[in-house]
């Protein structure tokens, strides 16, 4: 997601705005390595790098978003420790002798104003997610149920998706075909049920503020003032409430990382991610935690810009960049750089092999070889003075991130000017998806164990294509992924690799590294679950402990 569940939308891991002024940071993290006191009340203070763009299920892609769902919703399954499915509303499934018809069986739960949730909010969920007069950019998610893509492609109406309420407590989903991953699908946002009813009630007004949705999840959205501040509140009427410890999490959004460190030197943030200015600074701390994430970031580039459409062009870009350089100095975070799309330690084989062993560095840093190519790409293109615009958040890594990239593409490619634009993330986002940029720094967040989540991305129409890449033998390639090798493991395998040897071929996008994530949690803070797929956090076992 984009963040993953954006594409290129940074994890929350901390959420932040001012709750006092940028002062500089003390020398000494005298907050940070005092000892805690725990608070008296369940209460937890974080921060948000960004405002929450959506709330609306159907129209969400960044990551931000998904996390602010995944506890404030909650659909068939959830996923908690190890990325593992668990059941949510669905109390327990069974799958037919061929795996393409799914029975859920739901338990009772409620939304947030008493009222029952029913097998029929997921149909009108599933079915509006489909309609292409929703416009969902996930709607692909759903391609694998019966009808969904005629039904997107507008030769069939939405009741025709195969999905059925049998009755209140009992939701039937038919497959074209076996998808292996299909129960980690059904906890994605794009997945979560709507009340028809208060849907409808609301009009265009739905899900634009915290009074026009209805919750189902662990806790519900309260005081939520746009582009500042939100909470979670704890959902009275949610099923497993008795779980549930807290009582309210309260955000702030704060854009500035140094602000975010006086906030938590001052204790009123309890959890924070750090950046590399930061790291040494506290990496002896007591509150100091590290972990590895499947999250990927990487350099976009629109093949809709004349110099991008060059395949010289994008090789010289993508082998000037020093990323050993970029993780040790710029991010110090325990992110590693990768030469590859698909992460490590994600997916393995029929073999267990793993995904990123098996196939290897498929792009190289060679600063000769890029000027060569980069040299030709001008010959060809007919010209030595080339301009490209950067696109970036305000976010002040991916700020940072432009200034790398800016030194390293104008030093090594002679002629080249690069011209950095940040913009607000949810500007970034908008042209990104829009396709208005040259070149832009994006990445991608799985949202299920399976390496499809990433390479189907680049296929001709998929929504989240942003590079404007087509290949017939790509698509093809996936095509057969999803259909007539979808029974056979390892060949269907065999051609999950292949297909990203040929993105790699054409250098479609210019791989930066692979996210690792550093951060400063108090050690009254217990039970966050934090889930690798969109890198999001759930709360809902989450406690202080005195």
């Amino acid at each position: 997601m984009k963040k993953k569940f954006v594409p290129g939308i940074a994890s929350v891991v901390g959420v932040s705005i001012l709750l006092t002024g940028c002062g500089s940071y003390k020398n000494e993290a005298s907050g940070a390595n005092a000892k805690d006191e725990a608070p008296s009340k369940q209460v937890l203070n974080l921060s948000s790098p960004t405002e929450i763009r959506t709330m609306d299920t159907a129209r969400a892609t960044d990551t931000d978003s998904g996390q602010v769902m995944r506890n404030v919703f909650e659909g068939l399954y959830n996923l908690g420790e190890g990325n593992k499915p668990f059941p949510g509303v669905a109390k327990s499934h069974e799958v037919s002798g061929d795996k393409t018809k799914y029975t859920f069986h739901l338990r009772d739960s409620k939304w947030s104003n008493g009222t029952p949730v029913t097998a029929k909010d997921f149909v009108f969920a599933w079915q509006r997610a489909v309609d292409p007069a929703t416009a969902s950019e996930y709607a692909f998610l759903f391609f694998d149920i019966k009808n969904a893509t005629k039904i997107n492609n507008k030769e069939l109406p939405a009741d025709q998706l195969g999905v059925k309420a049998v009755d209140d407590h009992t939701f039937e989903v038919e497959l074209e075909r076996p998808v292996p991953y299909f129960i980690s699908l059904t906890a994605f946002p794009t997945f979560l049920p709507i009340n028809e009813e208060f849907f409808r009630a609301q009009g265009d007004k739905y899900a634009l503020e915290d009074h026009t949705i209805l919750y189902n999840g662990a806790f519900t959205l309260s005081d939520w003032k746009h582009e500042q501040s939100f909470k979670f509140k704890k959902n009275p009427t949610y099923w497993d409430k008795d779980t549930v410890k807290l009582e309210e999490i309260n955000f702030n959004v704060v854009k500035e990382k140094s602000t975010e460190v006086n906030l938590f030197e001052s204790k009123q943030l309890d959890r924070i991610k750090l950046t590399s200015d930061f790291v040494d600074k506290y990496k002896k701390d007591a509150n100091f935690k590290e972990r590895p994430n499947v999250g990927v970031q990487f350099l976009r580039m629109n093949q809709q810009n004349k110099v991008l459409q060059n395949v010289s062009a994008r090789q010289a870009i993508n082998q000037t960049i020093d990323r050993k350089s970029f993780v040790n100095t710029l991010l110090n975070d325990g992110s590693t750089s990768t030469l590859g799309l698909v992460p490590k330690n994600f997916a393995k084989g029929p073999e267990g092999k793993d995904f990123r062993t098996a196939n290897g560095d498929l792009t190289k840093v060679d600063t000769k070889s890029a000027q060569e190519l980069w040299k030709k790409a001008k010959q060809e293109l007919g010209s030595e003075k080339i301009t490209l615009e950067l696109l970036t958040s305000d976010a002040d890594l991916d700020k940072k991130t432009g200034e790398f990239l800016k030194g390293q593409l104008e030093k090594n490619l002679d002629g080249l000017t690069v011209n950095i634009k940040p913009q607000p993330r949810k500007q970034q986002v908008s042209l990104l998806l829009k396709g208005d940029y040259e070149i832009g720094i994006d990445g991608w967040s799985p949202d299920f164990a399976d390496p499809i989540t990433f390479l189907e991305l680049f296929t001709t129409n998929n929504p989240y294509n942003l590079d404007h890449y087509s290949n017939k033998e790509f698509d093809e390639t996936i095509a057969k992924v999803k259909t007539t090798l979808a029974g056979d493991e390892k060949a269907r395998w065999e051609a999950l690799l292949a297909s990203e040897k040929i993105l790699f071929k054409d250098s479609v996008i210019a791989p930066l590294y692979q996210k690792g994530e550093s951060y400063l949690e108090r050690s009254y803070v217990k039970g966050i679950v934090q889930v690798d797929f969109a890198g999001q956090l759930n709360f809902k076992w989450a406690k202080i402990e005195k």
